[in-house]
């Protein structure tokens, strides 16, 4: 069975989906729907922007979700997804290009999560670290032994775990989990506390716009960061996108489960080979590819 994934924020690069608006003319017709939507030329930014223009929230998760889902919506035949996922944004994504949501109301919706995200980033200084080698339980018995908000939010593969929380607390937890043996315990470069309990006003902001939006039933099984189940329902859905910006991304336990279920074949769309990676290390039998 095929599987699709879509990236999450950290995967653009300057000059991304270039090509798709260049060359197909499907491409750039929803390209420029999106610059209208978002009410600033998005695609500027995307092709020819700097790195700096690119890192901001408002700007990096329509431009990851536009460069995916104009990419899936272009591949015609060759896009008959038997199952979908998507790495916290990417959710987004693999919704949209699922038929889920409509490619209008999905832009939306990921506008108005990155700048709700931006606002609670804002609220209190916090940040997020990555943990390699160390067992999951070993960070989970870390962050919960810490003074202060931290906590597991990224499952990425086995041996490579996201923290997120408070300044203190993240620092606290990197020394911590240096002194348990981890390989490296590395602060990323991020504006916040991404799936963590410091993103709850941002769930509530975006919540109602959840609330307000119409979902339908996807063409195929969506597996949902939340739970790492397949969804298919609109009302579960709806709960599990509210429920995803303070909860953590489960995407180990997520791509265990599409390949349990009978994926052998995972192909990324959109920007980067993050997910590439990281579905290789999950397991070793599926095939991997990507398409930018």
């Amino acid at each position: 069975m095929k599987a699709f994934v879509f990236p999450g924020q950290g995967a653009q690069f300057v000059g991304m989906g270039k090509d798709l608006y260049d060359n197909d003319p499907k491409a750039r017709e929803l390209f420029e729907k999106a610059n209208e939507i978002l009410g600033f030329r998005i695609t500027d930014l995307m092709f020819e922007g700097t790195e700096e223009d690119l890192k901001q929230t408002r700007v990096t998760q329509p431009a990851v979700f536009l460069h995916s889902v104009i990419l899936a919506k272009t591949l015609g035949d060759e896009f008959k997804p038997e199952m979908a996922a998507g790495h916290s944004l990417g959710e987004f994504s693999a919704l949209t290009a699922a038929g889920a949501l409509s490619f209008e109301d999905g832009l939306r919706l990921v506008s108005a999560r990155a700048q709700a995200m931006q606002k609670a980033c804002e609220l209190k200084p916090s940040t997020m670290a990555a943990i390699i080698a160390l067992p999951d339980e070993k960070v989970e018995e870390i962050c919960a032994s810490i003074p202060g908000v931290v906590v597991a939010a990224n499952y990425n593969c086995p041996g490579q775990i996201v923290i997120s929380g408070e300044m203190d607390a993240i620092a606290a937890a990197c020394e911590a989990a240096k002194a348990a043996g981890a390989k490296r315990a590395l602060p990323l470069k991020v504006g916040g506390a991404f799936h963590s309990p410091l993103m709850e006003p941002a769930r509530a902001e975006l919540a109602s716009a959840i609330e307000a939006t119409e979902i339908h039933t996807p063409v195929c099984p969506v597996y949902q960061n939340v739970d790492a189940r397949p969804h298919t329902d609109p009302a579960e859905i709806k709960a599990n996108l509210v429920a995803q910006l303070t909860a953590p991304v489960r995407w180990t336990q997520t791509v265990q489960n599409m390949v349990a279920d009978g994926a052998t074949e995972f192909v990324e769309l959109g920007p980067g080979k993050v997910l590439q990676g990281l579905v290789s290390k999950i397991s070793r039998e599926a095939t991997v590819s990507g398409r930018q």
